[in-house]
């Protein structure tokens, strides 16, 4: 593995373990501008179809890892059924510490979690489909995920009628 690999992993453990070190780095990065944009619900969500999109790097592992050679991240995704067997799935992800994703992988994209809902009535569906992402995208690469990158996740997940998409962070 490349020494930048091995420092990556070593930091992401280092702000999990002190937390206030993640913050203190994250307040270097310049804010958003605007208003959080915000979309009134029409569907119930009982009625609902709810896709998943995480940031934490997960993919089929026959599917490209993410690119972990450019410290500026990766503003590629990867899509597949949202019910694949966790045994078929991997985390390519070094910016942060996936120990606990990698044994409960809810915490980073919550397929049981969701069908628990789906079960018991709150939640209309599952959209088959999950969505991942990389989540540590800087400049110039921030500008092709805004514009090419998630445009093309939300032209897919409209042409699917999806109602809702939840953005697990990582």
């Amino acid at each position: 593995m490349p020494l930048s690999r091995l420092k990556n992993r070593m930091l992401a453990r280092i702000f999990t373990l002190f937390p206030f070190l993640a913050v203190r780095w994250g307040r270097k990065l310049a804010p958003h501008p605007g208003e959080v944009p915000w979309v009134e619900p029409r569907t119930p969500l009982r009625e609902a179809v709810l896709a998943l999109v995480t940031t934490g790097g997960v993919h089929l592992r026959s599917q490209p890892p993410f690119d972990m050679s450019d410290p500026r991240g990766d503003p590629s995704f990867r899509e597949f059924p949202a019910g694949t067997p966790r045994e078929l799935l991997t985390i390519t992800h070094d910016y942060y510490d996936h120990r606990e994703a990698e044994r409960d992988l809810n915490l980073v994209l919550p397929v049981e979690r969701v069908r628990e809902l789906v079960a018991a009535g709150a939640l209309g569906a599952l959209h088959p489909l999950a969505y991942a992402l990389m989540g540590h995208i800087e400049p110039p690469h921030l500008e092709t995920l805004q514009e090419r990158t998630a445009p093309e996740i939300a032209r897919r997940l409209a042409a699917a009628q999806v109602d809702y998409a939840l953005l697990i962070p990582a």
